[in-house]
């Protein structure tokens, strides 16, 4: 019996069915529970105090002990999130967890000056209707520069990719450039990936031919994604990233039974 495809498509979505479509499957298309991320409840708790730096701080006041009093309050916020609470961190983990935090919080300042930021956007959420398929993202940042121009700003608390590595790394942010054009009606002139642990700043041009490559990037994997679920054929992609996998002793590249 043929599997159900996901309902909307996101730039994460994206990803995962690229990385790996098995893992997709077990996770996007059955939703099979998976522990919390350390890492991935890491970055909510950074993108919400730059979020609150944002946007209940205006300049001069964007400050990084302002975004210090934010990253406290989301840190108290975070005690009761269900994610976090299932980490169960003793007192030294969680201590050591909210310092990493703090620092990547830090070296935000490192890689622009937020006072000199016009924000348009902060949290954006954006969804579009493409050939059957609803897109949708959540832009972290949209600014705005003297002259019009717009930057599609995505803040990331991992490491930063190789130079090798960089272009695919951009496609998630080129997708939030692809949504702006359709929903806006503007391509954004630059697209930037502010890597917070380095730190370092990757930057791209959005451009109508970037554009077009995205939309028809976007489509195929839809494609891809409608056509195993019909055939119930998702292919496992093997490489060092299954030793982190989750659903490695039920994958069946390593003898699991799905």
């Amino acid at each position: 019996m043929a599997l159900t495809p996901p309902r909307t498509l996101t730039p994460s979505k994206v990803s995962a069915f690229t990385n790996c479509p098995q893992a997709f499957r077990f996770s996007v298309i059955e939703r099979r529970p998976e522990p919390p991320s350390p890492h991935a409840v890491k970055g909510t708790l950074v993108h919400a105090a730059l979020e609150g730096l944002f946007w209940d701080h205006q300049p001069p006041r964007r400050t990084e002990a302002a975004a210090h009093h934010e990253l406290g309050l989301a840190w108290a916020a975070l005690q009761s999130d269900p994610e976090f609470v299932e980490l169960a961190l003793d007192r030294a983990a969680a201590e050591e967890f909210v310092a990493d935090a703090r620092q990547l919080v830090g070296n935000y300042f490192r890689l622009e000056d937020p006072n000199t930021v016009r924000t348009v956007g902060v949290e954006l959420g954006v969804e579009i209707n493409q050939d059957g398929m609803r897109l949708r993202g959540i832009i972290d940042r949209l600014d705005i520069g003297p002259d019009g121009s717009l930057t599609v700003i995505d803040y990331k608390t991992g490491r930063a990719p190789s130079v090798r590595y960089e272009q695919s790394r951009l496609g998630g942010v080129q997708t939030y450039a692809l949504l702006c054009q359709r929903v806006l009606g503007r391509v954004p002139d630059e697209v930037r990936l502010l890597h917070l642990r380095e730190p370092v700043v990757i930057a791209a041009v959005a451009s109508p031919q970037t554009i077009r490559g995205q939309a028809q990037r976007t489509t195929a994997v839809w494609g891809a994604i409608a056509r195993a679920c019909a055939s119930e054929d998702f292919r496992p992609k093997t490489g060092p990233l299954c030793n982190y996998c989750h659903f490695k002793p039920v994958c069946p590249a390593f003898g699991g039974s799905g």
